[in-house]
């Protein structure tokens, strides 16, 4: 490829920077501030690395080009295009990677692929993964990595008890939060299992197994890092899981996985080729400085298929510009804080969320209020409001967050509520059941969005989507009540209470959660 041809990829990389440049200070911010993805910047210089180590085979390859490429590429500007009107940046973060696929299959053609399938790949891992199912993900691992590093504690024989994600040891309780769901070893890990089962010169089902056995080893090594901590908190006090001392025991753990891995793939190579040095397993090295010998020359032609793919860029390149980045559009509302502390003959008194959960909720506002009555009947309400979920932030479901309190969700169902509304539209509710011990409570919730009552993650989701796409807007809330039960008292009487206080609370929502 000559100077032209380097020139069109120097143009290309303006076009696609021009394109691309908001979502990328986005997804630079994400890695900055959130710990699990602090690995991602090594991400793109690896994957450059990756295709620099093949040039010499690109150089070779007589690039023949595919039509289909510049399908691809057009599906991935169309996934920015919604993703930039939708003002989801998430979109927009998937769509450069398919459109990098697109332009490189539009270039090199099919049997070019070989060449560059795992560098784009490898992108992948520096993209976070979606609000709703990072917290999911996030619940189960603390409730996984809590029991298990339970079990390694009384492998020590110390008496513990575990209500959820808290490890009670007696004079110290120690909390299982999203800095030790396992999420900031899983995707370093997995980036670092993708590399190395690229490089393990084996059998596709034995690099397949290295990759996998990522996850496992990191929830087994998150749990054993939990237990470890239990038993020094358990010796020589709480500042053991504190400080320097705690985040040096995270980067010990790292390794130790780091290893687990690389004897794995010694293992394999022993069982399965017993003759074969273990240095000799791995792919890794530098090309020559030159091409090999006798390879042919270079085609200086680029491929129609490339080429159709710039004006197709400039086009969406110039539309990005004339029209700028939306300003979302956030309603006026009152603030919880004025929320009325009397509703009906319920008297409230209100509470505040500790400052680890405010960091993992990154909510807008919130308010949180115990409501009585005369006769002493509970109802605790709690509403969570986010003025933007386009970035990250978004309302954790009850669902999800429940069992993290040791509660076990005993029954799930949607219930109507005749004759309530909310944000003018009939009251439909999460109605679950959830029991600890000899204590039971009923629990109601639902998301109010945009002038919506919804009780589906998923079509949260969609009208998330949707909604900023066509109004600009992606404020919402989500609503929670919950009440005691008594011993011996019927799961009917704890939805006439909650329906009760729904009753008056209905209408009192909406200057707080707007339409």
């Amino acid at each position: 490829m000559g100077r032209r041809g380097w020139l069109l990829l120097f143009v290309l990389a303006i076009l696609l920077a021009l394109i691309f440049w908001g979502a990328l200070v986005e997804l630079e911010r994400l890695w900055s501030t959130r710990e699990e993805y602090s690995h991602a910047y090594l991400i793109p210089v690896i994957s450059a690395f990756l295709l620099w180590q093949n040039k010499n085979e690109f150089m070779r390859e007589e690039f023949s080009g595919s039509w289909s490429g510049l399908i691809v590429c057009v599906i991935g500007l169309a996934v920015f295009v919604m993703g930039d009107l939708g003002t989801l940046y998430v979109l927009q973060h998937y769509s450069l990677i398919v459109v990098l696929g697109g332009l490189a299959l539009s270039l090199t053609g099919w049997r070019g692929v070989r060449l560059w399938w795992a560098p784009l790949l490898l992108l992948l891992f520096m993209v976070p993964l979606p609000p709703f199912l990072h917290n999911n993900l996030s619940g189960k691992l603390q409730l996984i990595s809590s029991d298990l590093g339970v079990a390694v504690i009384r492998v020590c024989r110390i008496s513990v008890f575990r209500e959820g994600n808290v490890i009670d040891l007696g004079n110290y309780k120690l909390q299982v939060v999203e800095a030790c769901d396992g999420l900031r070893y899983l995707f370093p890990l997995m980036s670092f299992g993708f590399l190395a089962a690229y490089f393990f010169v084996a059998p596709v089902w034995q690099r397949l197994v290295v990759f996998l056995s990522t996850i496992p080893v990191t929830v087994l090594m998150n749990s054993f890092r939990i237990g470890v901590i239990g038993v020094l908190v358990e010796y020589w006090g709480i500042q053991q899981a504190e400080g320097f001392l705690h985040y040096f025991e995270g980067w010990i753990i790292f390794m130790a996985c780091v290893g687990i891995l690389v004897a794995e793939m010694w293992a394999l190579t022993r069982l399965t080729r017993p003759g074969v040095a273990f240095r000799e397993v791995f792919g890794i090295y530098l090309p020559t400085s030159t091409a090999p010998t006798g390879a042919p020359a270079p085609r200086q032609k680029l491929p129609r298929a490339f080429l159709a793919s710039f004006p197709l860029l400039l086009g969406v390149a110039i539309a990005s510009q004339v029209m700028g980045e939306r300003a979302e559009a956030i309603p006026a509302r009152k603030d919880s804080a004025d929320f009325p502390n009397q509703l009906g003959d319920w008297a409230g008194r209100r509470d505040s969320l500790d400052e680890v959960y405010l960091k993992a909720l990154e909510l807008t506002d919130y308010a949180i209020i115990d409501f009585r009555r005369p006769e002493g009947e509970w109802v605790n309400f709690y509403v969570a409001y986010y003025a933007s979920q386009r970035s990250g932030k978004a309302a954790h479901s009850p669902r999800a967050c429940i069992p993290g309190g040791g509660w076990e969700i005993r029954g799930l169902s949607e219930r109507r509520l005749d004759g309530l509304s909310a944000a003018g539209e009939p009251l439909e509710v999460n109605r679950v059941q959830i029991q600890k011990g000899d204590s039971r409570q009923l629990v109601y919730y639902w998301f109010q969005q945009r002038g919506r009552v919804i009780t589906s993650e998923y079509l949260v989701k969609w009208y998330l989507f949707w909604d900023s796409l066509t109004r600009n807007r992606s404020d919402g809330a989500l609503v929670r009540l919950t009440t005691n039960l008594k011993p011996g008292e019927d799961w009917n009487r704890g939805d006439e209470r909650l329906q009760d206080f729904a009753r008056e609370l209905s209408g009192q929502l909406d200057a707080y959660i707007p339409k």
